[in-house]
């Protein structure tokens, strides 16, 4: 689809301010936060089992609160999202900062992760309808490389007051990011106010997320499946990698450089990667990305040293940084005029189930078999994805068809 007329051409450094400043300074509390989740479990007094599933309970939330987020900014509209969000992100991290126990910290979590898909959907949604079909994935690319260098940056903002303080402390970042990003997305003008396409529905226009899913269901069984291999890929290397590791006798210091190098690889090249999707096509970005991550999980277990372990991790961080962007892309790509929002919250829930599905696999595979027969079946299954994207992909490409990917409705 395309975005409705506009007043004046779109530029994305015309709306840098208020279409990426609320998600950038949300992925900075989120940094600051993901890392001590477990550590503030176990100060309060969780077994290291416990710690462990308060990691999982924002990841549930998160996936729980895919389709409903779609539907919420839906009705509310994508700027009163986001000031909700942000506050409702701040409040959620305020009680974790405060939190005398267990369970209050395990509520603050949950409250945590539905404000995180309501970020990324509801600036998904307005550059979905706002940004021409020529810049679209850049557009896209742009929004998930802020959320990965605000990801980047917030443990290094939280490290200082955790030294002092310890792990609870880091959530006070949260609190002034998402007290920040509320104000951001409040003070800017509203972005969907110049533009007809991206305004929210209209009541009368509201579609059910049922009609939604069952109108557009090709292309959710189609390239939908594709971005769940794609989920699963990603979330699996960030398991496999850190095990193989200590399989083979790395340091944690050691792993953890590893992940640095692989992390500043994947920031450098989110613009490329839209770049590269608007000028010659999606087929061009998604097939280096599954065969990057396949292959390298295929090689993984053959390596034996921090070098060959660290050139493996580079060359899947090369793949999952052209990957920024690319599944909102092709989830903006297939979105529809009415019922945007919900759509784009059912494209997310298939790519947190490939995401949440991960560790699930691996560690199925590790406990029948090993690490190392699991970093292969992933690796199998990503590059079968790859195929299947290679399949179907081309027949939603704007690009290559050269007209809108699904008609309006």
């Amino acid at each position: 689809m395309k975005g409705g007329p506009v007043s004046e051409p779109f530029s994305l450094r015309g709306v840098a301010v208020p279409a990426f400043g609320p998600t950038a300074l949300w992925s900075v509390g989120l940094g600051a936060t993901q890392p001590v989740v477990a550590l503030s479990a176990r100060d309060l007094g969780a077994t290291v089992a416990v710690a462990a599933l308060f990691v999982g309970i924002g990841t549930v939330s998160e996936l729980v609160s895919a389709v409903p987020s779609g539907v919420f900014v839906d009705r509310v509209g994508e700027r009163r999202a986001l000031v909700l969000a942000g506050l409702a992100d701040a409040a959620a991290a305020l009680l974790a900062l405060c939190a005398p126990s267990l369970w209050v910290l395990g509520l603050a979590v949950a409250l945590s992760g539905p404000t995180g898909a309501v970020f990324l959907l509801a600036r998904q949604s307005y550059l979905t309808a706002a940004a021409p079909e020529a810049v679209r994935a850049r557009a896209m690319s742009t929004l998930g490389g802020v959320a990965r260098v605000g990801l980047f940056v917030g443990p290094l903002l939280a490290a200082p007051a955790v030294h002092r303080f310890g792990a609870q402390a880091a959530f006070a970042v949260a609190v002034v990011a998402g007290v920040l990003a509320a104000g951001v997305a409040a003070a800017s003008p509203d972005l969907t106010a110049h533009d007809g396409g991206a305004r929210p529905d209209r009541s009368a226009d509201r579609v059910p997320v049922r009609e939604v899913v069952r109108r557009h269901r090709g292309v959710l069984l189609t390239v939908g499946l594709g971005v769940l291999a794609l989920g699963l890929a990603r979330s699996s290397r960030v398991v496999v990698v850190p095990l193989w590791a200590e399989s083979i006798g790395l340091t944690a210091a050691q792993t953890s450089l590893v992940f640095g190098a692989a992390g500043l690889v994947e920031v450098l090249l989110f613009y490329p990667a839209g770049s590269l999707m608007d000028r010659r096509g999606r087929v061009w970005v998604a097939l280096p990305v599954t065969v990057l991550l396949g292959l390298g999980l295929l090689v993984l277990p053959l390596t034996a040293s921090l070098a060959a372990v660290g050139s493996v991790a580079v060359v899947m961080a090369v793949g999952n940084g052209l990957g920024s962007g690319i599944v909102m892309t092709l989830g903006a790509d297939a979105a529809p005029v009415h019922g945007r929002a919900p759509f784009l919250g059912v494209w997310r829930l298939l790519s947190l189930v490939g995401h949440n599905g991960a560790a699930v696999l691996v560690g199925a595979v590790a406990a029948l078999a090993s690490i190392g027969a699991a970093s292969v079946v992933v690796g199998a299954l990503t590059l079968a994805g790859g195929g299947w994207l290679l399949c179907w992909l081309p027949r939603y490409d704007p690009r290559r068809r050269g007209r809108d990917v699904l008609p309006a409705d």
